[in-house]
């Protein structure tokens, strides 16, 4: 089987690139690179990918070029990972998610329509398309028509657009709505990494919502196996055989926020400085994921409490975290 994987030096798209190596998949992989976070930390995951898997620079808004990769590989299945990430961040720079999210998800969309030999697509969604529902734990079949910030609008609107296509032209399409993904090589804008850098630090780490807030904490290898699963698997022979489906991909068992900081503080040593602050714009006070679907179709079981998964994280973090600080200027 080959796969092609885009956003494979992200956090989730360097996991998964390494769990289908090791699979025996051949792996083909690009990423843009971007400066949303450090890039060299997107470079020190791209340097450790398995000998054999190829990465290449590209941007997926580039779909003359994206569409022509397509073509030339013949991929089995496209794993489509790459977006313009974070809540927050969409606030001040909503075109970044215009472009990567709605453009870039169209782009691939096109490349895998015309595509020859291509049994399906799995992309990535996210759980910030329940908006700010209180129903819980999250359903798919919950509506999720209200999101709270423009990038779980984009999310939204990525998946109608897989509906569509697989409408019109029978693409075989699964999406994947992670939730608060965390682990080893991840993101520095994640509350979980930033509360580690700061803590070590001695400095006061900001608590949303005065902490009065729970997430389903998944660690990534839970959603590395998730993800290996609906690769491999045939979508026409699973659930009801329909050309798109969307699965919550979460650990089912949310966290509340002080809780998260406890653990924390045990796994460092040290304890945290906290500042007490309100909701911000975009966020959410809970998500917690009924996985039963992913379960029953595919096997799903996530295996990492986070008392297993942060100490491990903190471990990594004390010898690679500075990969994710900010870059000095260079001096002109």
């Amino acid at each position: 089987m080959k796969v092609l994987v885009t956003g494979i030096a992200g956090f989730i798209g360097y996991h998964a690139a390494c769990r289908l190596a090791a699979e025996g998949c051949a792996v083909i992989g690009i990423d843009s690179f971007n400066a949303y976070y450090p890039p060299r930390l997107k470079r020190a995951r791209a340097a450790r990918l398995p000998a054999g898997v190829r990465c290449l620079e590209l941007d997926i808004t580039d779909h003359q070029a994206l569409g022509r990769l397509v073509r030339d590989e013949r991929p089995t299945v496209v794993l489509h990972l790459a977006a313009q990430a974070g809540v927050r961040y969409s606030i001040d720079n909503p075109f970044a998610y215009a472009q990567s999210n709605l453009v870039g998800h169209l782009s691939v969309l096109e490349a895998c329509r015309h595509a020859t030999g291509l049994s399906h697509l799995v992309y990535a969604s996210s759980s910030s398309v329940y908006g700010g529902s209180r129903r819980v734990p999250f359903r798919e079949d919950d509506p999720a028509n209200r999101p709270v910030s423009l990038y779980a609008a984009t999310k939204l609107a990525d998946e109608a657009m897989s509906a569509c296509y697989a409408h019109l032209y029978g693409l075989r399409q699964i999406g994947l709505r992670f939730f608060t993904v965390y682990g080893d090589w991840g993101r520095p804008d994640m509350a979980y990494w930033l509360f580690t850098d700061r803590i070590l630090r001695g400095m006061p780490i900001r608590v949303f919502n005065d902490g009065r807030m729970a997430r389903d904490f998944t660690h990534v290898d839970d959603v590395v196996d998730g993800i290996w699963s609906v690769v491999a698997g045939d979508p026409g022979t699973v659930g009801d055989g329909a050309s798109h489906r969307v699965y919550n991909i979460g650990n089912s068992r949310p966290m509340r926020l002080l809780r998260m900081i406890a653990v924390l503080e045990g796994a460092i040593g040290k304890s945290a400085i906290q500042s007490l602050e309100p909701m911000q714009p975009g966020d959410v006070p809970e998500t917690h994921a009924d996985i039963a679907a992913l379960a029953r179709d595919y096997g799903f079981a996530p295996r990492t409490p986070i008392e297993d998964g942060l100490p491990r994280f903190v471990t990594w973090f004390k010898e690679h975290g500075h990969l994710g600080a900010e870059e000095p200027a260079v001096a002109s």
